[in-house]
């Protein structure tokens, strides 16, 4: 394990520890609303009194806890994705991921057990419900394997989360080009695969990349994303765009400038190869 690697892990590990401890500090806070709303014996239509701004700071409160789940979840599919470059293969007959379908059907048998779900810590059942969540969004997903000579990363639309597997079922909705006649593709992936755009609609909660910062963004004009390195950097507003010079896409000996919109692009990767 290289020491960039290393401190990679534990710069995310330390930002993950952080967004927790600020959810625990949302939850304290929501709460107490709670139990303000309680204790008000008016009825529900007007529990709000003049002057009394108890049920905007609940939407303010809910609106930051939505965020600060979407921002563990892209940390924490960062992590997974960092550690799972690190892990060896598994010995010689113990494939990591399948095991061929006998072996793979038992296994998902028992994981079937709603008692193997309840005895999941509660943080790891709030992730699992926030990657359900992600059905019908589009994600960004690497479809190549993790042995692959280079990463393959396309825009796909989740259609499925199986909480027993932990994994994602996508779909490519971009025809494919191939010799093979192309059309949709879909593809079964671990969560260590899928990385969540920032919300449209949410800009504050979308990361802010620094001048120089290497991403992952979608390329202009296409569904495939590829390494870009941030030129303008610190948007003054939430809802700028994105100005980027990809690698390899050089034109008369200098990369151009391309804009891309703040919800096409995410962290790159660690170990990412291109």
């Amino acid at each position: 394990m290289s020491s960039p690697d290393i401190a990679g892990i534990l710069d995310n590990s330390k930002e993950l520890d952080q967004l927790r401890k600020e959810q625990e500090e949302v939850l304290i806070e929501i709460n107490k609303m709670h139990k303000k709303l309680q204790t008000t014996n008016a009825a529900p239509e007007v529990v709000e009194k003049p002057g009394d701004s108890s049920l905007s700071k609940l939407k303010v409160l809910y609106t930051r806890a939505k965020e600060l789940s979407e921002s563990e979840v892209s940390i924490s599919n960062l992590l997974v994705s960092q550690l799972d470059a690190l892990l060896p293969p598994g010995p010689p007959g113990q494939p990591r991921r399948r095991i061929g379908k006998e072996g793979n059907e038992q296994k998902k048998k028992r994981l079937k057990s709603d008692s193997d779900i309840s005895r999941l810590s509660p943080s790891m059942r709030n992730q699992l419900e926030i990657y359900a969540s992600l059905k019908g969004e589009q994600v960004a997903a690497r479809v190549t394997p993790h042995d692959a000579d280079k990463d393959e990363w396309f825009v796909v639309k989740v259609m499925h989360f199986d909480k027993e597997s932990k994994e994602f079922e996508v779909l490519d909705e971009e025809p494919g080009d191939d010799e093979e006649g192309g059309g949709q593709r879909k593809y079964r992936l671990p969560v260590a695969n899928i990385i969540p755009f920032p919300k449209r609609n949410d800009p504050a909660g979308a990361p802010d990349f620094p001048h120089g910062r290497q991403v992952l963004a979608v390329y202009p004009g296409t569904t495939a994303l590829y390494k870009a390195t941030v030129v303008n950097g610190h948007r003054k507003r939430k809802t700028d765009d994105y100005l980027l010079e990809f690698d390899d896409d050089e034109e008369d000996g200098s990369l151009p400038q391309r804009i891309v919109p703040f919800h096409k692009v995410v962290p790159l990767p660690d170990g990412h190869r291109q």
